[in-house]
């Protein structure tokens, strides 16, 4: 066995205390984040146009800044996409996430060089609450797959543009690298089916202790695997024991993947969204989520009939 259990479990200590910190002290925490996106964004095209130079206060916050969805901002992202500065956020963002649209088409989501960071840190400290709550980091010495989409890139404007997890897929830190899966090479295969395929001859004799993803997109491979090992997911792979998924409602998918896996497995539930890392589950003694207050987004709370009006 590597010391890398060891390390896991005293880093989860450190990052554990350093997030009660913050969570202990929720206003506090949030008007730190307010602040700084003001002062960093007051001399943007949205900061003058909604005079950010005179918010100093929530209430100012509240009645310069009307609540808005992505139509609303629409204009501004198009100046962002067409190569202009210093329009939502200061300089040109580092990526563009590209999402399905459900009224307008594809939606870009600018990416910068701040925000960046927090979509890694999130996702590992996720995992690091349930090693510091569980003492369980033996994982960590297995091999893990994440379920995304294609780190190609396309370019706009100079601006890289993709799905966020293939964009994220970059920013894998280098102590995972060598215990990641599947390859670069069936990484990058563009058409679902034939990467899943591949992603089960590639793993199917691996030591996989963690799997992570969508959880419509692990179906498809957990089904796969059943269909070539004739036998569960959790009789293939004996060490597996930690499932995280994100992006949709898992209810819906429940009883299919506790049939497809044949015993029970740990499972850690993610908020990720192109516009930021909004929470993840820190306890597996409850069911909600921890709200991330210190991820570089400032939460606004309206009633939802509100948001109509």
């Amino acid at each position: 066995m590597s010391l890398k259990p060891f390390f896991a479990k005293l880093f989860a200590k450190i990052i554990y205390r350093k997030t009660q910190t913050w969570a202990n002290n929720p206003i506090e925490t949030q008007h730190r984040v307010f602040e700084e996106l003001i002062r960093q964004a007051k001399r943007t095209q949205f900061g003058m146009d909604h005079h950010f130079d005179q918010i100093n206060t929530f209430e100012d916050f509240a009645k310069n800044v009307p609540v808005r969805d992505y139509e609303g901002l629409k204009p501004y992202i198009d100046k962002v996409v067409n190569g202009e500065e210093n329009v939502l956020w200061k300089g040109k963002p580092l990526y563009f996430a590209k999402t399905s649209g459900t009224t307008s088409g594809a939606k870009y989501i600018p990416l910068t060089k701040e925000s960046m960071p927090f979509h890694i840190e999130a996702a590992r400290n996720a995992i690091l609450h349930y090693i510091h709550e569980t003492g369980n980091a033996d994982f960590v010495d297995g091999k893990m797959i994440f379920l995304q989409g294609s780190p190609i890139l396309e370019e706009k404007n100079g601006v890289k543009l993709g799905r966020l997890s293939g964009i994220v897929a970059h920013f894998v830190p280098k102590y995972l690298q060598k215990n990641r899966l599947p390859s670069w090479e069936t990484n990058c295969i563009e058409d679902w089916e034939t990467k899943v395929n591949a992603i089960v001859e590639e793993t199917f004799d691996q030591n996989m202790t963690v799997i992570s993803g969508i959880p419509s997109w692990v179906q498809m491979y957990f089904e796969k695997l059943s269909q070539k090992g004739k036998k569960p997911v959790g009789e293939i792979f004996k060490n597996f024991n930690l499932f995280i998924y994100g992006g949709v409602n898992y209810e819906p998918y429940r009883a299919k993947f506790e049939n497809l896996i044949g015993r029970k497995v740990d499972s850690i539930e993610l908020f990720p969204a192109s516009e930021g890392f909004f929470a993840y589950q820190d306890s597996q003694a409850a069911k909600g989520m921890l709200l991330l207050l210190n991820s570089g987004i400032f939460y606004e709370f309206i009633k939802s009939d509100d948001f109509f009006q």
